[in-house]
């Protein structure tokens, strides 16, 4: 594995076994992951609170299947904020996302399979572009899993952020009367995911950047006064750990735009 870009800010947190404990509850609040019994496990995912994805994503692996959540995650959020090249972050995606696919057919109850497998694929889907990724199918297969996530765990804000936004980028690429004739996407449904997400995990910043640019795309560009008012609140944010930090400082920088 090529050495992966180093997270800006390393050594500003550090979790360990006891941190993560008594911070489980909301630090995953948005992918609704179970603590680990398993100490190993627990060890991986306190690098990836601390910003230490390569490893993170190294150490799940080296676990197998119970390591493997941890691995998708920090392959993923280090893929979307930290690699600069995209072909690179395409293979990555595209990794987690083949996977994460096999460990559902294996853990057909692992929440976090379905979800993994449907946010690899929709990053790599907006990657190449969303109108080329429908093209390929990719749409239905990112839809169908997060619908399999949010029925498995239905308290999962992340997938209904997820979900939120694939109804949002269908239409505002194709419009409402194909996006809901040919891919099921309706306005209304994805406006609906974006407010539950945020009920079920108010305190999150990427649900609010979602948010906003959801409503832009869905709503018009009369929308942009509470679209900016939900960038300012994320960007307000205090983040607990490095992935919270990245959402924090993209809050920021568009703002700063």
């Amino acid at each position: 594995m090529a050495k992966w870009t180093a997270f800006p800010h390393a050594g500003e947190y550090t979790h360990d076994a006891a941190s993560l404990r008594k911070l489980w509850g909301r630090l995953h609040a948005g992918d609704a992951e179970p603590m680990p019994g398993d100490a190993r496990v627990l060890e991986a995912w306190a690098l990836f609170h601390n910003g230490e994805f390569q490893r993170a994503a190294e150490a799940g692996l080296k676990l197998g299947p119970v390591g493997l959540n941890v691995a998708h995650k920090a392959t993923c959020i280090y893929a979307n904020y930290l690699e600069k090249k995209e072909k690179v972050k395409l293979d990555l995606f595209t990794e987690v996302a083949q996977r994460a696919a096999v460990q559902a057919e294996q853990e057909p109850d692992n929440v976090n399979a379905w979800y993994w497998q449907a946010y690899a694929l929709g990053r790599y889907s907006q990657g190449i572009s969303v109108a080329k990724a429908l093209a390929q199918g990719l749409g239905s297969r990112v839809k169908e899993a997060l619908e399999k996530t949010i029925r498995l765990q239905p308290a999962h804000a992340d997938a209904h952020i997820a979900l939120a936004a694939f109804h949002a980028e269908v239409i505002d690429k194709v419009g409402a009367l194909i996006g809901g004739m040919t891919y099921g996407a309706r306005r209304e449904t994805g406006l609906s995911l974006y407010r539950e997400a945020l009920r079920l995990n108010p305190g999150s910043a990427i649900a609010m950047i979602e948010y906003a640019n959801g409503l832009v795309m869905l709503e018009g560009q009369g929308q942009l006064k509470d679209a900016t008012a939900l960038y300012e609140k994320a960007a307000a944010s205090e983040p607990l750990d490095a992935m919270e930090r990245l959402d924090v400082e993209l809050a920021r920088a568009e703002l700063a735009d």
